[in-house]
């Protein structure tokens, strides 16, 4: 939240995410992507291409993104590469730990390295505090 980001739930949890998930970690209502019951295109998708993928591409349209998952793989990062033309984060968290502060610095960087003024952060995960302290959402310069 500290960073500015537009969360959105990708998750085949849908709105249960907000029910269940949401409060235990401490993050608001979030939108939630909805899934497609199939599309028509699946039979011809590789090998090894996440269920998500394809449609997260879609729906980026384009804008940057970054997609946290525990299920990414390599076929995921071709396709991502191949479909969408802007800048992408395909990042895989270690679902035994969740999300980490080496997560959140791979973060951080991805967004400063494709220009994103981002909010001064205290070393180590973002607080509320940090967040409370930020003045707007996050700005391309």
């Amino acid at each position: 939240m500290a960073l500015g980001c537009q969360l959105v739930w990708a998750t085949t949890w849908l709105e249960q995410a907000n029910e269940v998930v949401a409060p235990r970690i401490g993050l608001p209502k979030l939108p939630v992507a909805e899934w497609p019951d199939g599309h028509a295109d699946a039979e011809k998708d590789p090998r090894g291409l996440h269920g998500k993928t394809r449609h997260l591409v879609e729906w980026a349209d384009g804008r940057p993104f970054i997609w946290v998952d525990d299920e990414i793989g390599s076929m995921d990062r071709l396709w991502v590469s191949a479909q969408h033309p802007g800048p992408s984060l395909l990042h895989r968290v270690e679902p035994a730990r969740g999300l980490a502060d080496p997560d959140f610095s791979a973060i951080t960087d991805w967004l400063r390295k494709h220009g994103f003024v981002l909010p001064p952060l205290r070393p180590g995960r973002p607080t509320e505090g940090d967040l409370q302290a930020w003045p707007g959402p996050l700005g391309r310069p």
